[in-house]
């Protein structure tokens, strides 16, 4: 198994949401952290956006911020936002199935079940796990880089 460009990205930029909450991000600033191109950071913003999951202010002070407090938003629901509209396999879309075992192949149920173990796993984990006391990744993310009292070295 493995996720997509824009899956990935937007596990990032949440990230990145959750590490700066006082702050209006631009989509170059965010693309810069994560690694990635500006367009494509402005893809997954916008669906992320159309989902409700981030708040955008237009215009030239514009930016976007993290719509639900972190601990409010479901990993597994974000996977399922960027990859439920993409079949696992060949057989999960019956307009272009050609599988000549369509008909008495049991692998599919297998692997639904195993999606379905995959998805609840992810949705036990929040945004909010992912980031807090992460001191690693607030170095990484933090536009400010004060070092929270929580990770600084006695």
């Amino acid at each position: 198994m493995r996720l997509t460009i824009r899956t990935n990205l937007a596990a990032r930029i949440l990230m990145v949401c959750a590490e700066n909450p006082d702050h209006l991000l631009k989509t170059a600033e965010v693309a810069d952290i994560c690694n990635c191109s500006t367009n494509h950071a402005a893809h997954v913003v916008q669906r992320l956006q159309a989902a409700g999951y981030v708040t955008t202010v237009r215009g030239r002070a514009g930016g976007f911020t993290l719509a639900h407090r972190a601990e409010d938003v479901s990993i597994g629901a974000i996977f399922r936002l960027f990859e439920a509209d993409i079949p696992f396999a060949e057989c999960f879309d019956e307009a272009t199935n050609t599988c000549p075992l369509r008909g008495t192949c049991r692998l599919k149920r297998y692997i639904e079940r195993a999606l379905d173990a995959f998805y609840h796993e992810l949705d036990l984990v929040t945004l909010r796990d992912l980031v807090q006391g992460n001191c690693g990744l607030h170095s990484l993310l933090a536009l400010k880089p004060e070092v929270p009292s929580s990770c600084a070295k006695e």
